[in-house]
């Protein structure tokens, strides 16, 4: 309530927090050098194929009043937007299924009435858009980011699987079946070249979409033309695209009741926005990524807000940002799940790679000058304190069980001897991100680019971007305790501490509420409310759950694991 009588006051505080780390926000992007490029791409494939199937998606569904060529455009602008002025530059803009949804049920109710019709489909949802961003402004405004603090492991990990169910089912809509190697452990393999090892895991999934579309067209004459479908949509220069982009012009032809009408379907975006936008925020810096830079829930509501406003033109955005939506009747894209936590453990390989590679050519060169246990482990260390600006103490800490294995012998020459540099480091280093925005800019302006590339992405078969859907699901399940408490071997320590009845009762329980959630989304126009159980299971969690379980067991299986993080700027 504090918070509530106090507007403002967390948005002022993500901006202090932010911007004393914006510049070296820049300075970890340029110092990546070309090892960016990995990151960006991986990240790059995973917003553009399902940005493009559900552009198709929606022009089916809307009798190509809209099409890819909008996704992609608002897909860009709004992660151009966002990679610059954005609070967490981790968190990655989409224009996602709940928005197809959403955006079809507008069209099926303007065709409905003649006073509309398909000719003001546009510009009535650009009011609805205005709305909505009125409503998230006032989210954002009175810090209502701060319930975010009160959904526990069980939520976040409950909606990431449900996120999951939904990719592969959209998945199984296009195609029967798939098979995806695992390209991403290709580190460890025993056969190949270090470099080529390091290649296939950073680039294997666009090299297998490029490959898949390529062997497409063998496919001999004698074949239908029609088999593999391939993706149909409007090319950015022909007339189907043109009308869009001026929709504004249109606004005030829409009758007045219709404009007030538009806050009825404006609260259920708002509501699923604000959920959506700060849960895949809350995944993104989950405690194990250990990140350092603070958060900026309230802010990022806020621009959220203000990036799907048509045609506004104030202090808090330039010209560009009045493109948004209603202007360009594009729809509006938002911080989403999967993608934005596997932006930030793609880029915790990195930079765990670039900290173990220049520990390793230290260690190697100390050897090679005869240096003792405590000079190996001592430059090792400075690199790491040179690398990752922590506090000396709190590297002492994390580099203890390292310094143990490079002290394990007190003969020098059997210590060297014993302790492999290239084998030994990297099992001793913790998760760490290369919190940055260069690599968000990059693949906005990638998905940019890829509008003027419809062309050579019409080539690309329909069931490619199916089977992408299932692969990014899959990609997404590993740290997800929910899925390993289930399906995998190694366990979290809860396992020695935790009676096997409370594991299974509360693991039954949370498979039980996601079968509940995937239903609700299978409910006709009411599916788009699936948030509604998660704001519910704050409840449940806080009355129901401590009467079932002993406190110190709840505890150990549902942590608060994803409050905001203070951060300290660097």
């Amino acid at each position: 309530m504090e918070k509530i009588r106090s507007p403002f006051r967390g948005i002022i505080e993500d901006l202090k927090g932010r911007s004393a780390c914006y510049k070296q926000d820049w300075v970890n992007g340029f110092h990546s050098g070309y090892r960016i490029l990995a990151p960006t791409t991986y990240i790059f494939f995973a917003s553009a194929l399902p940005v493009i199937a559900f552009g198709e998606q929606l022009s089916r569904d809307t009798d190509g009043s809209l099409s890819p060529v909008e996704s992609l455009a608002s897909t860009a602008i709004c992660g151009i937007i966002h990679s610059i002025l954005g609070g967490q530059p981790l968190l990655i803009f989409v224009v996602a299924e709940p928005t197809i949804i959403m955006y079809t049920y507008l069209y099926n109710f303007c065709k409905k009435r003649p006073e509309l019709g398909k000719k003001l489909y546009l510009a009535w949802a650009a009011w609805v858009c205005m709305w909505t961003a009125f409503l998230l402004i006032i989210l954002a405004i009175f810090n209502a980011c701060t319930i975010i603090s009160r959904f526990t492991r069980i939520a976040g990990e409950l909606f990431g699987m449900l996120i999951t169910v939904l990719f592969i089912q959209e998945a199984i809509k296009g195609v029967v079946s798939s098979k995806f190697p695992k390209t991403r452990k290709a580190r460890s393999w025993r056969y190949g070249t270090g470099w080529f090892r390091s290649f296939i895991a950073e680039y294997g999934v666009p090299l297998m979409v490029l490959c898949w579309t390529a062997l497409s067209y063998t496919i001999p004459s004698k074949v239908n033309s029609g088999i593999p479908r391939r993706l149909f949509c409007p090319l950015l220069w022909e007339p189907e695209s043109l009308p869009h982009w001026t929709v504004i012009k249109d606004m005030g032809k829409v009758p007045i009741v219709y404009i007030f009408a538009a806050i009825i379907p404006a609260l259920m975006i708002a509501g699923l926005y604000f959920f959506d936008h700060n849960v895949a925020s809350q995944l993104t810096q989950q405690k194990e990524f250990n990140l350092k830079n603070p958060s900026a829930y309230h802010y990022d509501v806020l621009l959220l807000g203000v990036m799907q406003i048509p045609g506004l033109n104030n202090s808090f955005q330039s010209w560009f940002q009045t493109l948004i939506c209603g202007l360009l009747g594009l729809p509006p894209s938002n911080g989403i799940l999967p993608q934005s936590p596997m932006h930030t453990k793609s880029l915790s390989v990195l930079k765990t790679q670039m900290i173990r590679k220049k520990m390793v050519k230290r260690a190697k060169e100390s050897m090679l000058q005869h240096a003792s246990n405590s000079e190996i482990f001592g430059r090792m260390q400075a690199i790491f304190l040179e690398m990752d600006r922590s506090s000396p103490r709190a590297v002492d800490n994390e580099l203890r069980n390292l310094k143990e294995a490079v002290m394990k012998s007190d003969g020098a020459d059997d210590a060297k001897e014993n302790f492999d540099p290239e084998k030994d480091i990297a099992p001793y280093l913790t998760v760490r991100v290369n919190e940055q925005r260069v690599s968000n800019l990059l693949q906005s302006l990638l998905v940019g680019i890829s509008m003027c590339a419809l062309p050579v992405i019409k080539m690309v078969p329909t069931s490619v971007l199916w089977g992408y859907f299932a692969y990014m699901a899959i990609d997404s399940l590993p740290g997800n305790q929910f899925w390993e408490r289930v399906f995998e071997g190694d366990h979290a320590s809860f396992m020695e501490s935790v009676p096997f009845k409370s594991i299974l009762i509360f693991t039954a329980i949370q498979f039980g509420y996601l079968i509940i959630c995937f239903g609700v989304t299978w409910i006709p126009i009411a599916g788009i409310l699936f948030p509604l159980p998660f704001f519910l299971l704050i409840a449940i969690r806080e009355h129901i759950f401590p009467k079932l379980f002993h406190p110190e067991h709840l505890q150990e299986l549902d942590a608060a694991e994803y409050e905001e993080i203070s951060g300290t700027p660097r």
